[in-house]
This record gives structure tokens, sequence and C-alpha cells, in this order.
């Protein structure tokens, strides 16, 4: 990881084509310009990685994890089978 040191109005160059300039500084924040091409994504991080995990829960489950939960359920359907029938 390089690490830069930059003042507000100050900017750096990523390539021939990526601009980051320092807009604003606070106690807590920075505030990032950012001029790209257009056909450059420029995303925060968090934003990728919810896409990532909603994709990843949305796809199909295998049938391993499947079989596994059938069973998980036919276990505990024996489980709550008894121990109702000692209640009544």
């Amino acid at each position: 990881m390089l690490v830069i040191r930059r003042r507000a109005g100050e900017s750096l160059l990523i390539g021939d084509n990526i601009e980051i300039e320092i807009l604003a500084l606070t106690q807590n924040h920075v505030k990032l310009g950012i001029r790209a091409p257009q056909e450059v994504t420029v995303l925060r991080k968090e934003v990728r990685l919810t896409h990532e995990h909603n994709r990843e829960a949305a796809e199909l489950p295998s049938l391993e994890r499947i079989s596994g939960l059938a069973n998980f359920l036919r276990q505990n359907e024996k489980s709550y089978s008894r121990n109702s029938g000692e209640a009544r």
C-alpha cells in the first residue's frame, strides 16, 4: 500500500487519466473529488461488498446444503414430536 500525505486542494494521479483531489479535510473526514473516464467504475468499497454479499445470498444453495438442512429438520421434527408427546 502506498501512503501519501496531501493537503486540501492537492491531487494525486493514478495512471494517465485518473485524478483524485482532496477537496476538504475535517477532524474525522476527507472529502475527495475523483476525475476518471466514464468507462472506469468508481464505487465506495461498502457498496461493492454489499453487492457481492447480495449476489452470494441470491445464488441457489448446493444439493449438499439442501440435504443437510433436510436432515436437520428431520432430526428436529422427531425431537419435537417426542417432546410434545410428553407434554400431553
